[in-house]
């Protein structure tokens, strides 16, 4: 496998960084990370685990409620959530679920199109790797 050196140099910083042994094994770590994410995004149905991340304006009128009632919709999903005050105009939460593949990026999708949501982050997982 040939690699930019630019890319490479960057990847043995980052290992460097986390402590890894060798290249090979963050080469390892990084492939499953691939894996996971790609048969994560073909999946449509089947139950996983996943974290919804996600930084809002609190300010923006009606948002909390909008985001309240986007997670009541997912109750038997949502193992718990937590709500973060970053300052004066932002709050970051993060959302603990556990169910149908398609639901969970369903109501990541939810809150990513509400006005006044800056950021949100679907990370998931399952057994088999």
């Amino acid at each position: 496998m040939s690699l930019p050196s630019n890319l490479l140099n960057k990847f043995d910083s980052i290992i460097r960084g986390r402590g890894y042994s060798s290249r090979s094994e963050g080469i390892r770590d990084a492939i499953r990370a691939y894996i996971i994410e790609y048969e994560w995004m073909e999946r449509e149905s089947g139950e996983e685990i996943g974290t919804i991340t996600y930084l809002y304006d609190h300010s923006q009128r009606g948002l909390g409620d909008q985001l309240t009632e986007a997670q009541h919709n997912y109750l038997d999903m949502i193992r718990t959530s937590t709500h973060i005050h970053l300052d004066e105009e932002n709050c970051f939460e993060v959302i603990v679920m556990k169910g149908d593949a398609k639901r969970i990026k369903e109501l990541a999708e939810k809150i990513m199109s509400l006005k006044g949501v800056k950021h949100v982050k679907l990370t998931t997982t399952h057994g088999g790797i």
